[in-house]
């Protein structure tokens, strides 16, 4: 799979552990200097704000979606190469996906939740089939990766775990996926 776009999704803030920040800085600089364009949403706040500014200080590219009502709550990001506003949520997520060959998830609150499950859904339903990595930040989704195992060996998934979602430790773990 040839991947020269890659969404990103995380947290519109920082979280405690300055590792989240730190690897989305590296995950910016990986997508800059390997020409793969950031699909994220918009924001110009927390980790959303790292990986942007660093795709775009490293020289790369960097397309935001942002659905209209979050406009001044995630604080626009007007200083990407494309910034696209749309009517709702829904749309926003549906424009992220169809904009990227794969999907990176990095810590984040109940929206990087959402949207990570939403994506592992559309793959299970064959809507689509994206590569999807987990980075899993100073363990950040321990918790999360042991409770899909218990989903799966109470018989809930159709695949294992790490046939859907494959799981990163540190940020040049994705190199191989991008070449």
């Amino acid at each position: 799979m040839n991947i020269s776009s890659l969404a990103v999704f995380c947290g519109s803030k920082s979280g405690v552990n300055k590792i989240y920040i730190e690897h989305a800085i590296k995950i910016g600089q990986l997508l800059a200097q390997n020409n793969i364009r950031l699909i994220y949403g918009g924001g110009s706040n927390g980790i959303m704000g790292a990986i942007a500014n660093s795709v775009m200080t490293n020289g790369g590219k960097v397309s935001g979606v942002i659905p209209r009502l979050l406009t001044d709550k995630e604080h626009q990001h007007d200083n990407i190469t494309e910034l696209t506003v749309v009517d709702d949520m829904h749309i926003r997520k549906r424009k992220l996906y169809d904009l990227c060959d794969a999907a990176l998830i990095l810590p984040g609150g109940f929206g990087t939740m959402d949207e990570l499950f939403e994506i592992l859904t559309w793959n299970q339903l064959f809507i689509h089939n994206k590569l999807i990595f987990l980075l899993n930040s100073g363990g950040y989704y321990n918790y999360l990766l042991q409770h899909l195992h218990q989903m799966e060996a109470e018989g809930f998934l159709y695949e294992k775990t790490e046939e859907s979602l494959r799981l990163l430790n540190k940020p040049e773990e994705i190199l191989p996926f991008l070449k």
